[in-house]
């Protein structure tokens, strides 16, 4: 009962904060001096034509009203129009989203792989560690976007081994992922040149949220190492490796699960700023667009699903930790 209890607090949690959210939305929607009758009809319509547009678009209703509208157009998938391109913003969404979650999955991969590095080669002292070690913190002292530009200046301009925009591989396929679909069409060529696109971006997303997960890992690595089953395990005469795979990793996950969840959530925020430094045709290009010409929908819907994103990851990581481990159900 307390799993189930967990469980249903949290996804009550999750639609409280979609729910805030919203309202966050249409206060700075209201506040943002966006005329939305001038960008769908232009600025120098007749009255009769602005008059007829308002009612159209319920600005004349009260604003408790209009909010009703606004939220049950967000629980429907319906984000209004976009003022810059005409069309549905949930339209737009569906055409620049997988860039971005391909990008954020990709670079997700390569954080948790660096940070199990960082890890375990603290508990091991692997040869070269502590150098794998420094830079990974010395990476992830400056900013994403700067990681980007100092990355397409080595490998780009200086060593010319990896491509400086643009996604690669097979275009329009099935569910645009370019990686996914060069594969299921059998195309390795453009699997080999989607994954050399996604590569640098990736990378230069990964190494902060790397860094956040291996000291967390470690942390739980140090003080599972000293609890009574582990020092039975080497005294059996078991190696250091030994130890550290069958005893000590599996049982020090739960904290870097949950720094893990949370870095995935903030990916989705910086991933903006590194489509723009590699022109990944992302949400980050479609906000980009939208930002210089006031087109709040298209940025409140943007910004409604990164955020709507976050939150559903981290309330999964929460549901799955429970399942895991029932002692979080309780607590």
């Amino acid at each position: 009962m307390s799993h189930l209890r967990f469980v249903g607090l949290r996804l009550a949690s999750l639609l409280g904060l979609l729910w805030f959210l919203s309202l966050v939305l249409f206060v700075l929607q209201e506040v943002s001096g966006a005329d939305p009758v001038a960008a769908t009809i232009g600025g120098n319509a007749p009255p009769e034509a602005v008059a007829a547009a308002r009612a159209r678009l319920g600005l004349d209703d009260p604003a408790p009203q209009r909010y009703l509208v606004f939220l049950a157009g967000l629980a429907s998938g319906d984000l209004g129009t976009s003022f810059r391109t005409r069309r549905p913003v949930t339209e737009d969404l569906m055409a620049y989203l997988p860039a971005t979650v391909e990008l954020v999955l990709v670079a997700f991969v390569i954080a948790l792989l660096l940070g199990v590095v960082f890890a375990v080669s603290s508990m091991l002292r692997w040869p070269l560690s502590a150098v794998f070690r420094g830079l990974l913190f010395v990476g992830s002292t400056a900013p994403t976007f700067m990681l980007g530009i100092v990355g397409l200046i080595v490998f780009y301009k200086l060593l010319g081994w990896l491509p400086a925009s643009g996604r690669g591989g097979v275009e329009d396929g099935p569910t645009g992922l370019t990686i996914l679909d060069s594969l299921l069409a059998g195309d390795l060529p453009a699997t080999g040149d989607a994954l050399a696109h996604i590569t640098l971006p990736a990378l230069a997303l990964a190494v902060g949220p790397a860094l956040a997960v291996g000291r967390v890992l470690r942390s739980s690595l140090t003080d599972t190492l000293r609890s009574d089953h582990v020092r039975t395990a080497t005294a059996k005469g078991l190696t250091e490796a030994q130890v550290l795979g069958r005893h000590v990793l599996r049982n020090s996950l739960n904290a870097a699960l949950s720094m893990s969840a949370l870095q995935l959530g903030f990916m989705f925020g910086g991933v903006l700023l590194i489509e723009g430094v590699f022109t990944w045709g992302g949400l980050g290009s479609y906000l980009g667009a939208s930002l210089p010409v006031s087109d709040f929908p298209a940025i409140a819907g943007v910004t409604f699903v990164l955020g709507g994103l976050y939150v559903v990851v981290n309330t999964v990581a929460d549901v799955l930790q429970s399942v895991a481990d029932p002692r979080i159900s309780v607590s």
